[in-house]
């Protein structure tokens, strides 16, 4: 215990000489004129292991390998800092915060910390399509040129053998279930039509950036040649953003609005939103990049490389006109939490029920006909399923669902073991590193 309130008091003297500071008439002063702290070691120890394994099935013992391994990382430099929230049961049985927050200003990780979740806002825009379904505005079949007319009509880009492409039109309309299942051909520009995607400005998941709203964006998609036919193929890329769009056009209100009022402030997840409040600046966790097997801080704001924008990004100080329905999310592992907990118990929380049960086992099943994915895996209506632990090469459930987003984090729900795991770290690129699935592995191990 005295260590805990020591080290919350030391993180509470490191904020001021943190890199991002805020009051209430200054904003936040450019980065490379704020003096850097030196941190003497990285903060590894932080008290007793949060968990109540009294009334659920997770080993404390084993949950103490799950710490060590984490600690580990931080010692080791692979990692800047992350936080591990696992709820079973509706109750939060382990909650840690490793390393930090701020590695040079000298700040620890919180478990209050505030990340860049990326494709994790997919989960939200997903559900918030079934809610329209449910309220009789759509119906999965339907075409997105029915609500979006530019969509009507789109075209594929075939590659040539010798080279180029030939543009032919799509066999089919593509669908809202193609949206959210990802088998529309949209990916995020990559294909035989990439230079036509890049030279109309249209490339990439990172919207932070952006001064127009996304509408306008996925308006210019339509007229680009997708990369395959709608329902023939895997093609990950804009399809839950375009889905924004269509939240907002039948609900008649933004994204973030809709987010805010159906989703985020009734399930009480105060620390989620598009764009970050000058006064949580100094929650928000910094950037790294794994760099010859070493954590190293992102530039400011950073620009777009192969695989992802890189850098710290907009989203302290804007524009914040965009509102990404596939990647524009802020949150923290116990918002998400709240969130995933909904979805374990099908659709309800808290005596409030968001959608049916029945909906969010549509949305948890394999839905993939004849487009192949990843062994001993599916995917449904935005979520990765497990079918097979054993061909995927992990240990898991069979019906296990779950996604992650480009900052390295990720989340899944276990219906089968009443489980729920939200892991939060800001690792871009993350350079192979092997921790998702250690985490996966030992928090499986430590089921009784």
């Amino acid at each position: 215990m005295m260590l805990k309130t020591l080290l919350l008091a030391a993180s509470t003297l490191a904020l001021s000489g943190c890199l991002i500071s805020v009051t209430d008439t200054e904003r936040p002063r450019p980065m490379a004129a704020m003096p850097l702290a030196e941190p003497t070691s990285p903060p590894t120890v932080h008290g007793p292991i949060h968990n109540d394994t009294a009334h659920h099935t997770l080993s404390r013992d084993r949950l103490a390998k799950l710490d060590a391994v984490m600690k580990q990382y931080i010692t080791d430099g692979k990692l800047g800092g992350a936080v591990i929230q696992i709820n079973q049961g509706g109750r939060e049985v382990f909650s840690e915060a490793y390393g930090w927050r701020d590695r040079e200003a000298g700040a620890a990780m919180q478990e209050d910390t505030i990340f860049r979740i990326a494709s994790q806002t997919k989960a939200l825009t997903s559900v918030s399509i079934m809610m329209l379904m449910e309220e009789g505005k759509l119906v999965l079949e339907d075409p997105v040129g029915k609500f979006l007319p530019e969509w009507q009509k789109t075209t594929v880009a075939v590659a040539k053998e010798k080279g180029g492409y030939d543009v032919v039109p799509a066999k089919r309309p593509i669908t809202i279930r193609d949206l959210l299942s990802h088998t529309a051909g949209i990916s995020y520009g990559a294909g035989p039509a990439e230079k036509a995607w890049r030279d109309a400005g249209v490339f990439g998941w990172y919207f932070a950036d952006q001064t127009v709203p996304v509408s306008e964006i996925v308006a210019k998609m339509a007229k680009l040649p997708m990369a395959a036919q709608p329902g023939e193929q895997w093609v990950y890329g804009y399809n839950t953003d375009i889905l924004g769009v269509v939240v907002e056009k039948l609900s008649g209100k933004s994204l973030d609005v809709f987010f805010k009022e159906r989703l985020i402030d009734p399930l009480g997840m105060v620390d989620t939103a598009f764009c970050l409040p000058p006064e949580k600046t100094n929650r928000l966790a910094v950037v790294y990049s794994a760099k010859e097997g070493k954590a190293e801080r992102a530039p400011s704001p950073g620009k777009w490389e192969t695989g992802g924008h890189i850098g710290q990004g907009h989203y302290a100080g804007g524009p914040c006109k965009a509102s990404s329905g596939g990647a524009g999310l802020l949150s923290t592992a116990h918002d998400y939490s709240r969130f995933l907990d909904m979805l374990r118990q099908g659709g309800a929380f808290e005596g409030k029920r968001y959608i049916s049960r029945n909906s969010v086992e549509l949305m948890s099943h394999d839905t993939l006909v004849s487009a192949p994915y990843q062994a001993g895996q599916g995917f449904g209506l935005g979520f990765r399923i497990t079918k097979d632990p054993s061909l995927m090469g992990n240990l898991g459930s069979v019906g296990d669902f779950g996604w992650g987003g480009a900052y390295h984090s990720t989340y899944w729900v276990d219906p089968k073991e009443d489980l729920t795991v939200a892991y939060m770290t800001q690792l871009i690129p993350a350079g192979g590193l092997e921790e998702q699935a250690k985490i996966r592995a030992l928090i499986y191990s430590a089921l009784e």
